[in-house]
């Protein structure tokens, strides 16, 4: 009973392995950057390092790659590691299943010996007998046999084999599972790359900006219309934003890195991106729609119900044990002292075996498959509880990302026309270059303010895919891809 029960342990764990890379907070988190607040969080979805590394494939070329928020996708579902570790546990999933299934089906074997004996009957107690010699031989014994072991009936394989149906199922769910959450991490990464761009562009803006602000600064101190302090505060704020520049750079290139580890491009390997982020409003989903959705689709859900049945089958395993079994074994092959002096012979012998008294050994298996049985059912529910929190969260998230985006649009208008009135006012000699620098800081901050509610809006819709455990093909969709 232990190593049949073990063998099905074999199973579930596999797929329990696989389970707890799922993502604890169902990856619904936003993905980190290393700089500011609204981009910047330290972890992915997953367990640990596991999504953000791959299997890097090929070597890394002279040329510079065009990759695409699709191509980036195909690369992650290929070689991030999440997906290579959990197609490895399915596979181990199967291997328990093939285990338990021989269990079921005939076990055949054959044997060819031939001996040379000489045989002491003395030490067998033939001794005094007339005629009869104590030492016999030598002689030859040839046998050619094959042998036949067939479990007829067992009702303890037929629920394990049943268990680990399941497993293999549950695995399955957990590969899904494990895709989707790459989709999720590898958008999550190149739409942070994307934001981390367009901060570079706009500090190179801010940069050419204020070197015209210093040049005008210089010219009219030279004409003695503004004094020497102008010209000093001007070349700070230049320096500040090259600063910035100098910084958002290297920002980027850190981006592009962990883009390229999470989808297993060579080491090395220079690469562009070629699609930006525009705003897309999303189509309209009410959260009834979202959840009944997600309780279908989540491939999470279906691994934790899988392994709900799996432990049930694995429970009526054990108290299948108080039952009858069936077993028929049997040979058949010649023998003789040679191949040419040699007789079939065959066995042919049935056992039944029936139960009496194990010493509560039985009692204890059903007590710890129903507590791992009741385990599953509490994963489930907890997962089912989860999953409606975590589309909650996304709506959220989603209604909030909106109308900051709306709003931060409307702040780079008013801001731009506020730094071209303070420019003017400059020129003309009509105030100093403090009104002017401020204003520049103002569109400095509200380009920020644009770019990070633009990926958090972005972000809260790849959230959502994820929440509602759409399918690769269709997060791309629902992501705005082509």
């Amino acid at each position: 009973m232990v190593k049949q029960i073990g063998m099905i342990t074999l199973g579930v764990c596999a797929v329990t392995s696989a389970m707890a890379q799922l993502p604890s907070s169902g990856g619904l988190s936003a993905p980190p950057t290393q700089s500011r607040p609204p981009l910047a969080v330290n972890a992915l979805p997953g367990r640990g390092d596991l999504f953000q590394g791959s299997v890097p494939a090929g070597e890394a070329t002279a040329d510079t790659l065009a990759i695409s928020l699709n191509d980036a996708i195909d690369r992650g579902l290929k070689y991030n590691l999440g997906v290579v570790s959990s197609g490895l546990d399915l596979r181990a999933s199967r291997a328990a299943r093939l285990r338990a299934l021989s269990q079921l089906l005939p076990n055949v074997s054959a044997s060819l010996s031939e001996t040379r004996e000489q045989v002491n009957l003395a030490a067998f107690g033939f001794t005094g007998f007339p005629g009869i010699p104590q030492v016999v031989g030598p002689f030859n014994v040839f046998d050619a046999r094959a042998f036949l072991t067939q479990s007829v009936l067992d009702f303890q394989v037929i629920q394990n084999r049943r268990s680990t149906d399941q497993s293999v199922k549950a695995a399955g769910f957990v590969l899904r599972n494990a895709q989707d959450t790459v989709v999720y991490t590898v958008v999550s990464l190149y739409l942070q790359a994307i934001a981390g761009n367009a901060r570079i562009v706009q500090a190179q803006a801010q940069v050419a900006t204020s070197q015209a602000l210093y040049n005008l600064a210089v010219d009219q101190r030279k004409a003695g219309v503004v004094p020497a302090i102008d010209v000093l505060r001007a070349q700070v704020e230049l320096q500040s934003q090259q600063q910035r520049l100098i910084f958002d750079q290297n920002e980027f290139e850190k981006q592009k890195l962990n883009l390229s580890r999470a989808t297993g491009l060579p080491n090395g390997q220079r690469f562009n991106l070629t699609d930006q982020a525009p705003y897309a409003p999303l189509q309209a989903m009410t959260l009834d729609d979202a959840l009944a959705q997600a309780y279908k689709s989540r491939a999470d859900y279906q691994a934790a119900q899988a392994l709900v049945r799996a432990a049930e089958r694995s429970r009526d395993a054990a108290r299948s044990q108080r039952l009858p079994s069936l077993d028929v074994n049997a040979n058949y092959g010649d023998i003789g002292p040679s191949p040419t002096q040699s007789h079939g012979t065959f066995s042919l012998a049935g056992e039944v075996r029936v139960p009496i008294y194990q010493g509560g050994r039985i009692q204890a298996d059903v007590e710890e498959a129903d507590a791992q049985l009741q385990q599953r059912k509490a994963d489930a529910g907890d997962l089912r509880g989860k999953i409606d929190h975590h589309i909650r969260t996304a709506f959220l998230d989603l209604k909030s990302a909106e109308e900051q985006l709306r709003l931060a649009q409307s702040s780079i208008e008013l801001s731009r026309q506020q730094l071209t009135q303070s420019q003017d006012r400059f020129a003309a000699g009509v105030t100093n270059n403090i009104e002017v620098v401020q204003a520049q800081e103002s569109v400095a901050s509200s380009n920020e303010n644009y770019i990070a509610s633009l990926y958090s809006y972005n972000l809260a819709k790849a959230s959502l895919a994820r929440a509602l455990g759409l399918t690769a093909e269709a997060s791309k969709q629902f992501l705005g891809g082509k």
